[in-house]
């Protein structure tokens, strides 16, 4: 046998065993029951202590630059969201309520928000201020963020990035071509890494939109909140070069799922 097909070989082997197959999440109404798989060597305590060391310097230059946000009523009311949908977490994931959450706001003009590895969230004024959210549509967007945290997409996709470095290393090694390992790798990202992302993107919609709704928030805020989302992003690449579901695509998933929710929401207090 070919000496670089030995190493392919054996390497590719050592890879599958140092995966597991885990569903990190309970199904929920929404039935989000997909099993992912994670690289064994890459803790969940490892990827949360490093992205709490990130999470920390991200709010440290933010200080050191006067645009974290601690007193405004938009951080107050951020705050007050956040505790509502951090309280529905156990829900799906009984560990969460040990967890070491933090919630933050950063003045700055980008319209975005997130939710890393821990329960570490940091939402930006951006988001707020250009859309013009309601409650119920920033319950949407940290439930989504929350959603990505409690699934690990994050360690997922660590995970998932090992073994295609690893076969990209082991080519070059073996003496492929470099124009050929790169044909190789953007076809990987269009088969799976995109795929998957939007896949995991589909999760945090409806997982989100449970969060929300057992938090006492409309989930039919989900819709106008990504209509809203959709306006401001006009000019995105199509479905399938991009990590999030199309607009379409997104809205009828959550109008489908959004019956199975509403009697969640009927029932939840709503502050």
């Amino acid at each position: 046998m070919n000496k670089s097909l030995v190493v392919c070989v054996l390497g590719s082997a050592l890879l599958l065993n140092g995966c597991e197959t885990v569903n990190t999440t309970s199904a929920g109404e929404v039935g989000v029951v997909r099993q992912q798989k994670m690289f064994t060597l890459l803790s969940s305590e490892q990827v949360n202590q490093a992205y709490a060391q990130d999470y920390q310097q991200t709010l440290g230059d933010a200080s050191n630059k006067n645009i974290l946000d601690k007193t405004s009523a938009d951080a107050k009311r951020v705050q007050a969201i956040a505790d509502r949908l951090i309280a529905q977490a156990p829900t799906f994931r009984p560990d969460s309520a040990q967890w070491k959450w933090e919630v933050n706001l950063i003045k700055s003009d980008d319209l975005n928000a997130n939710c890393g590895p821990g329960g570490k969230i940091i939402v930006y004024t951006g988001l707020i201020d250009k859309l013009q959210l309601t409650d119920d549509e920033l319950a949407a967007v940290m439930g989504h963020e929350i959603a990505h945290a409690l699934r690990e997409h994050g360690r997922e996709a660590l995970s998932k990035a090992y073994p295609v470095t690893f076969a990209q290393q082991i080519a070059v090694a073996a003496g492929a071509p470099v124009q050929l390992v790169e044909v190789g790798s953007n076809g990987v990202n269009l088969l799976m890494t995109l795929p998957n992302s939007r896949t995991n993107e589909n999760e945090a919609d409806l997982i989100g939109l449970e969060l929300a709704a057992r938090a006492g928030y409309n989930p039919n805020a989900a819709l106008t909140l990504w209509d809203k989302m959709s306006k401001a992003s006009e000019g995105a690449p199509p479905e399938f070069l991009s990590t999030h579901p199309s607009s379409s695509s997104r809205t009828a998933a959550l109008q489908a799922a959004i019956p199975k929710v509403m009697p969640l929401y009927e029932k939840a207090p709503k502050s």
